[in-house]
């Protein structure tokens, strides 16, 4: 099916948005410009960008990635279009390390298995959250699981995971923190510093050794102070770390957001975070074998009150992003260019001739009118309907 589109505010054709069209075929775009389409357009909306990358989400719609069945990944990649989200990278926490290659090994068998199905989120390499984290800055994380990354470890996950092994977060303090970056970067697997107590030098050592990213920036790290600038202050400083922020108003206040976008410029990534409540009606919901409570309004938290995770959709980030003070380009990049370069995905995250036809149409409020992966539609809103 061949398809011309036309927006008056497009996003990921050129790097600022304005006026602009792009056209379809077989599940890829073919070209795309700014201004007016070079025929009638077969569809006219008023925002289109590309499809989003969600970069970080444990589990929703009441499945945890850990645990989730065949039925569980199924529905979760057929309504998370709902939310803009045409790909995600799926995140396993702490576990002992047999459990995590486990998890991974299966996996990679599942990317292979859905490859091919039409319609529903992509599933990206994946991420896995620990356990080489630090037991002062381990948040939701069992502290009687966290361990150093002896090359052992490192080198189980990365036989486990092949090429569905995306990135892994580690807290560059802990002993054998750098070698394992090196020896993850040289396999092909990203580095993320989180859950981390280190300070803003081991913090540029860390992307020295190969580092680039940040995971949920200001969460479970140590804060930026004037004497000492922590993880927070090294991240924001580096150029060279793109800076994952949850940006639910629970996790990051407002005025953080603001400032983070305005210091690290092009390099934020926005992801929810999301476990398994997220969709769901309040109550009790797992990640990684504990139990969260959700009351409604609030985010998931564990008995002892700690945070885990979020349960927010990441068109929602996109408006709060917004509506804290970045501009509607930069948060829409926060989810679609950002992400795809930081992740190595070339053909993702933008709307240029060549790339998968993965986009979203947006309304007023920056909520999914329509999600399309592809180029066939896999969410309506006007219709409420999943799939095409």
């Amino acid at each position: 099916m061949q398809l011309l589109v036309s927006a008056t505010s497009a996003h990921g054709i050129t790097d600022t948005s304005g006026p602009g069209w792009i056209e379809v075929a077989d599940g890829r775009i073919v070209a795309s410009g700014p201004g007016e389409p070079p025929r009638a357009a077969d569809l006219h909306v008023e925002v289109i960008a590309p499809g989003f990358i969600d970069a970080q989400i444990n589990g929703a719609y009441g499945a945890d990635f850990a645990s989730a069945t065949e039925e569980d990944w199924t529905r979760i990649a057929e309504r998370l279009p709902s939310t803009g989200v045409t790909s995600m990278v799926p995140t396993f926490i702490t576990a002992p390390i047999d459990e995590v290659c486990a998890d991974l090994s299966a996996y990679a068998q599942r990317r292979q298995a859905v490859a091919h199905r039409e319609g529903t989120t992509r599933l990206l390499p994946c991420h896995v959250e620990g356990p080489f984290l630090a037991p002062t800055r381990r948040g939701a994380h069992r502290e009687e699981l966290l361990v150093d990354p002896t090359p052992d470890r490192v080198h189980a996950l990365i036989e486990a995971g092949g090429d569905s092994l995306g990135y892994v977060t580690l807290a560059p303090e802990r002993a054998g923190a750098l070698e394992a970056i090196a020896t993850f970067v040289a396999a092909g697997v990203r580095v993320s510093v989180g859950h981390s107590d280190a300070d803003a030098a081991s913090v540029a050592k860390a992307a020295d050794a190969g580092a680039t990213l940040v995971t949920h920036l200001y969460n479970a790290q140590s804060p930026l102070m004037p004497r000492s600038p922590g993880v927070v202050g090294g991240a924001l400083a580096d150029s060279r770390l793109t800076l994952g922020l949850i940006a639910d108003l629970h996790h990051v206040d407002a005025e953080a957001i603001r400032l983070t976008f305005a210091a690290a410029t092009g390099r934020v990534m926005l992801v929810t975070d999301n476990v398994s409540a997220f969709g769901m009606p309040a109550g009790e919901y797992e990640l990684g074998g504990q139990t969260l409570s959700v009351v409604d309004g609030q985010p998931p938290l564990r008995e002892d009150g700690t945070l885990a995770g979020a349960a927010v959709r990441l068109d929602d980030c996109v408006a709060n992003a917004v509506a804290s003070g970045a501009s509607v380009d930069q948060a829409i990049a926060a989810v679609t260019s950002v992400p795809a370069r930081a992740l190595g995905l070339d053909d993702l995250g933008h709307l240029r001739a060549g790339a998968i036809a993965d986009f979203v149409i947006l309304d007023s409020d920056l909520r999914t009118d329509q999600a399309w992966i592809q180029g066939k539609m896999a969410f309506d809103r006007t219709s409420l309907t999943v799939g095409d």
